[in-house]
């Protein structure tokens, strides 16, 4: 017991999404494009809603900080993914381990919250339209973009908090590609029981609320304008259509992953890639092909270049 207590774990090794050394290779260009399409994408959309002046509203300051996330959220563990196929041991350090639990939850915790605020921007716009401009004014934007950062560092913190107590001093495999904190957990040399109903209560409220607050908020949308007009509903459905798509996407996910009993674990490796690569691309692709003011913008800047 003096023995297992001086081994300190400073490192862990990745199990990956496979095994199989031919399936890795296989699957390096195929995640190195849909990263690379990934940063091209999000960053592209911040940097035109900078530089259009048809674009400085609340609702693109909004989804620009979006893409931002989906930016960072994506850089957090598809990198280390992409050159983990190409290597025999994926290793990596209990710091960057920690950082990673740490970054995942921040941008994490910080979009849903986001989520939830261009939701009530849209509710302001298309149910209460003549005071939009009083309502949702630059200053109130900024300080929900901010509100939204600061629960999700919050919410980080809460996490890594929890996870840097326990005493790892055993077995370092970690059966994915990236430091999940329940997968972390059975790494310690205690038992967790109880502290894995705290760190999924954590995060599962979070999920869940936002989620729930952005059910109501389309919900209400609609049969606002349902009331007020009969062929409002479908103008509104066209309008909230792309938000719903991202909500469904990115909070899909989420809640199987921390809400779910049953833990199997190819279905928990493929939530974690949806949520980690595929989520951050779909969503510029989303807002791009669904919204008319992008296209214009987009369309503008090709024609002056």
């Amino acid at each position: 017991m003096e023995e297992a207590n001086q081994t300190v774990v400073s490192e862990f090794i990745f199990q990956g999404l496979c095994t199989s050394r031919e399936l890795q290779i296989f699957l390096l260009l195929p995640f190195s494009i849909l990263y690379l399409m990934t940063v091209v994408g999000n960053l592209f959309i911040v940097i035109l809603i900078i530089t259009d002046h048809h674009l400085h509203s609340p609702m693109y300051f909004l989804l620009a900080n979006l893409s931002f996330i989906d930016f960072c959220l994506s850089s957090v563990t598809t990198p280390k993914l992409i050159t983990d196929l190409v290597k025999y041991n994926k290793t990596i350090s209990f710091g960057g381990c920690m950082s990673q639990i740490l970054c995942v939850h921040f941008f994490g915790g910080g979009e849903m919250v986001l989520l939830v605020t261009m939701a009530y921007d849209r509710y302001v716009a298309i149910c209460r339209p003549l005071h939009y401009t009083s309502i949702v004014d630059r200053q109130k934007c900024i300080w929900l973009v901010l509100i939204s950062w600061i629960i999700g560092f919050v919410h980080a913190m809460s996490q890594l908090i929890l996870i840097l107590e326990l005493p790892f001093c055993g077995p370092r495999m970690i059966d994915s590609f990236f430091c999940d904190i329940p997968l972390v957990m059975k790494l310690a040399c205690m038992n967790t029981d109880t502290l894995g109903i705290v760190i999924n209560a954590d995060s599962g409220v979070l999920a869940t609320t936002c989620f729930v607050l952005l059910l109501i908020s389309y919900s209400y949308i609609l049969l606002t304008v349902q009331h007020h007009s009969k062929d409002g509903s479908s103008k509104a459905l066209s309008t909230c259509t792309s938000h719903i798509i991202v909500v469904v996407l990115f909070f899909g996910p989420v809640i199987f992953i921390y809400l779910w009993p049953v833990s199997i674990t190819w279905v928990d490796k493929f939530l974690a890639v949806f949520y980690s690569v595929v989520t951050p691309l779909l969503n510029p692709a989303i807002y791009t092909l669904r919204n008319k003011d992008i296209k214009n913008a987009i369309k503008k800047l090709i024609n002056h270049m």
